[in-house]
């Protein structure tokens, strides 16, 4: 795992939105969790998933059922979580698996509904993972991280600078294969 941008710690909430590339992701994101960011570990899974892989919500995992009112319960419930310092929080704002190599994710709603109800104090983690064998056995994660303070978004979307941060670190994986 190569690790490619900064990542300081404060005594903030931590939003981490991530691109989903596979069934690892999570276990990526814990990784940088405990080796990196170090905070008390929790991630929105869809609860079809969730019931299929019920013991994910002992490592953190807790549901959201797209296109129903329970969305607004999940929505309430990671803002609550979002209100303790201590806590991160990471979500897949496309809501599904796609490929690494797409030039844009689309983001589901509920990101910006997070947001907007979300604490002030509030810090965003953008992660884009790509792995590539390159002339070896055995992949490479390149994790691509950037950290921000909400706060400091409130001009634009965060899928927009998500967009943007996505497609420079996309750039940058593609000169480094090359």
């Amino acid at each position: 795992m190569v690790i490619d941008g900064d990542y300081i710690r404060q005594d903030s909430p931590l939003l981490v939105v991530s691109n989903h590339i596979s069934w690892w992701d999570g276990f990526w994101i814990m990784h940088l969790n405990l080796t990196l960011i170090r905070k008390r570990f929790h991630f929105m899974m869809l609860e079809e998933s969730l019931r299929r892989h019920w013991y994910f919500r002992y490592a953190g995992g807790y549901s959201v059922q797209k296109k129903s009112k329970g969305i607004v319960e999940s929505i309430g419930y990671t803002v609550d979580l979002l209100r303790n310092a201590e806590n991160m929080v990471f979500i897949f704002p496309q809501g599904r698996i796609s490929s690494a190599y797409n030039d844009r994710i689309k983001f589901e709603r509920g990101v910006e509904r997070i947001l907007e109800k979300a604490p002030s104090n509030l810090d965003i983690l953008l992660v884009a993972n790509f792995v590539d064998y390159l002339s070896r056995s055995k992949p490479t994660l390149f994790t691509y991280i950037k950290q921000y303070r909400a706060a400091s978004l409130k001009e634009q979307s965060v899928e927009q600078v998500y967009a943007m941060f996505y497609e420079n670190a996309l750039q940058r994986q593609k000169e480094k294969v090359s």
